[in-house]
């Protein structure tokens, strides 16, 4: 059985879990007023949304793009209840993949929900092309049959706002991010944000703790309000078990160390990735395929949950011919750096 690793960004059961179907407390916010960070597109948003209510239209769409974990998911489900105290209705790009899939959704919209799409650079192009007229125009102009028999049916659907959210919004095709009339990216969180999220987080949770424990999970979260929830999680249980139910420096510490979370945040498959560069490729540069092969992991694994926080944090570099380990990477592995080359590009041998 493969071990989870607790410091992706990726969504767990436990991140996603109503609160009408779990005993465990929503650490999600509910409101605007209660989200922390990201203070620029808080503010948009607010604008807009009031903008909306006063003239009684929909809003505009949003597209939300950053790595996983910093709230695009949550600032959709924000943004259905200030519009209209609802739930959005919610898909992904991979699932949409016929265009009644999409025709489907889009009719039974009511006017002015919100219609969520998770990964949206994934939404195939045949389905893609059904979307800009829904966006635009609010109608949808369906074909039916085929050759001498086609036929093209005319729908017009309800003002609705779309929110999309993607990691990797550089696939998103032109036209579909030209429709948007909110497009932001989300930055990895500084410590006193994520300091706020964790002190509300513990405050939610009913868990005595001291400031030292919490200081020490936020430095250790990479940036990331979901890391930051799940390590706290994760620190709870051992406080309740070993630490009879208080969490000091002490505890938190101990717990980090047993989850294998180093000073920075840093757990076994980023170190595996940085010694592997090291030890395989003296350090770079390297692709990424041949790291991917090296180690056994997908690339994809690698490039969208691994490297994020180590090019965030300088220990590696992403340069034309690979990937490549910093000064600074060689020192959190308390390695020395390679030799320098000497002026006609050879390695010093002495």
């Amino acid at each position: 059985m493969v071990r989870e690793r607790i410091v992706t960004g990726t969504a767990l059961p436990e991140d996603e879990a109503s609160p009408a179907k779990s005993a465990t407390p929503t650490l999600r916010p509910r409101r605007l007023a209660d989200y922390i960070g990201q203070k620029e597109l808080v503010e948009k948003l607010r604008i807009s949304i009031a903008a909306a209510q006063k003239r009684s239209e929909a809003m505009e769409h949003v597209l939300l793009h950053g790595p996983p974990g910093l709230g695009k998911t949550t600032l959709a489900y924000i943004i259905a209840a200030e519009l209209n105290r609802s739930v959005p209705k919610i898909t992904s790009g991979p699932a949409l993949v016929r265009p009644t899939d999409l025709v489907s959704m889009l009719t039974n919209l009511q006017q002015g929900e919100v219609l969520f799409i998770d990964e949206i650079h994934r939404i195939p192009a045949a389905v893609e092309e059904y979307l800009y007229p829904a966006m635009e125009d609010f109608c949808i102009d369906v074909v039916t049959g085929s050759g001498m028999h086609a036929a093209s049916m005319h729908i017009d659907i309800k003002p609705f706002t779309l929110i999309g959210a993607t990691t990797r919004a550089g696939l998103l095709s032109g036209p579909m991010r030209s429709r948007f009339g909110i497009a932001h990216h989300l930055d990895f969180y500084g410590r006193d944000d994520l300091m706020k999220i964790i002190v509300r987080s513990a405050a939610l949770l009913d868990l005595p703790s001291r400031s030292e424990a919490l200081e020490l999970i936020a430095r250790r979260s990479r940036g990331t309000p979901r890391v930051a929830n799940r390590l706290l999680r994760r620190v709870r249980d051992f406080a309740l078990v070993r630490g009879q139910g208080q969490l000091t420096g002490q505890v938190a510490a101990e717990a980090l160390r047993l989850e294998g979370i180093d000073e920075q945040g840093l757990d076994a498959l980023d170190r595996r990735f940085m010694q592997v560069l090291a030890r395989d490729y003296e350090g770079g540069p390297t692709g990424l395929e041949a790291l991917a092969a090296t180690m056994g992991e997908e690339s994809d694994t690698l490039e969208d949950v691994v490297e994020p926080f180590l090019l965030q944090t300088g220990l590696i570099r992403r340069t034309p011919k690979g990937r490549q380990l910093t000064p600074a990477g060689y020192a959190h592995l308390k390695l020395p750096p390679p030799r320098q080359a000497n002026a006609t590009g050879a390695p010093e041998l002495f």
